[in-house]
């Protein structure tokens, strides 16, 4: 018999996902619709035209951040969930940074880059923080992540709505517009902006880094057994600070991206809830950054299909918002799972019961 070993995070994944399709289904049937029309929308809405298929990747690309956000601390052991946080703060700073350089007469591309830049700075520090709380005080990483979330985004409403807001922005508190010609471009023959190739990259990079570099072994010995990290000698509190700042670092990233790249200002319409989903993404990925790619942007999908519910079946737009619950909700069960499922093949010509045959003298 051959066993199946790495068959098993996918296998259990698609058992989660079909659970939580099935729940939803029971959902939907509850509210008066059919469940195989609402799925056959939401299907239409995120993959069924190019139209579609631009919104879907475009919710993508903060998606796969901020599902890295999620993933890179993971590989220490840490549950962070304070991406939406690091994301806010990390646009305010790409704005903050842009408006200054643009100024300064700057170039568009060092513009952008240095953008970026503050902004991974400032998402690393939020996250960073949480990081020292649970490192040298003791604290739950995913209720300091949580609670730094809170603050990072009152700091971002107060600033937005106070010190940095734009005069002419009278109905939505908005930083100062971004000039056009420093706005971050479409890729070539596509409407769609660089964020999401530069979340692919940033993807790969760090599958790379947690697979394939002592620094990224290092931090899943730290993730597997902390009291063995610290015997063989490893920096185990620096590796756990460095893994949140690197997580807070990718959801700045992605709030300097739509900033730059989306909103053109830093405002209200940062606070879509890309952070929280990324959890969701990283859950389902089984922490593993490439994966989160593919994952994003199925979630991306979901998300985009919400309009035509609500235009066709006049569903309201949060009822992709149950769906993403409920899948999340099954994947959290599914953990049980692992290690109580044999996934064996066996080969074909092979005998499947009984002993051999004894052989005649």
């Amino acid at each position: 018999m051959v066993a199946m070993r790495g068959f098993e995070p996918l296998g259990i994944a698609l058992i989660a996902i079909a659970g939580g399709l099935l729940l939803f289904g029971g959902f939907v049937l509850a509210i008066g619709h059919d469940p195989l029309e609402v799925l056959g929308v939401i299907v239409e809405g995120a993959f069924a035209s190019s139209f579609a298929w631009q919104n879907t990747l475009l919710r993508a690309a903060p998606l796969i951040l901020t599902g890295l956000a999620v993933a890179i601390p993971a590989q220490v052991g840490l549950v962070m969930i304070g991406g939406e946080g690091a994301l806010a703060i990390g646009g305010l700073a790409g704005a903050s940074a842009a408006l200054a350089l643009a100024r300064a007469g700057a170039s568009a591309p060092l513009l952008i880059l240095l953008a970026c830049v503050a902004a991974m700075l400032a998402g690393a520090l939020v996250n960073a923080m949480a990081g020292a709380l649970r490192t040298w005080r003791g604290m739950n990483e995913t209720i300091a992540s949580l609670l730094l979330s809170y603050i990072a985004i009152a700091v971002f409403n107060h600033l937005v709505d106070g010190p940095l807001r734009d005069p002419a922005s009278l109905n939505k508190p908005s930083t100062a517009p971004i000039p056009e010609a420093l706005l971050m471009s479409a890729m070539p023959g596509t409407e769609l902006h660089w964020g999401l190739a530069i979340g692919v990259v940033a993807a790969l990079l760090a599958q790379i880094f947690v697979s394939r570099t002592s620094l990224g072994f290092a931090m899943r010995v730290a993730g597997g057994n902390l009291r063995a990290a610290r015997l063989v000698g490893l920096p185990v509190a620096s590796l756990l600070v460095a893994a949140c700042a690197l997580g807070g670092a990718c959801a700045g990233l992605a709030g300097a991206i739509e900033v730059l790249a989306v909103h053109g200002a830093a405002n209200a319409s940062l606070l879509a809830g890309y952070g929280y989903t990324g959890i969701l993404v990283a859950f389902i990925a089984r922490q593993q950054p490439l994966a989160a790619v593919p994952v994003a942007i199925l979630l991306g999908g979901i998300a985009a299909a919400g309009s035509l519910l609500q235009r066709r079946l006049d569903l309201p737009d949060a009822t992709t918002q149950v769906l993403q619950g409920l899948l999340f909700v099954s994947i959290l069960a599914s953990e049980a799972l692992y290690g109580r499922i044999n996934w064996r093949l066996r080969p074909l010509g092979l005998r499947t019961r009984g002993p051999a045959p004894a052989s005649q003298p």
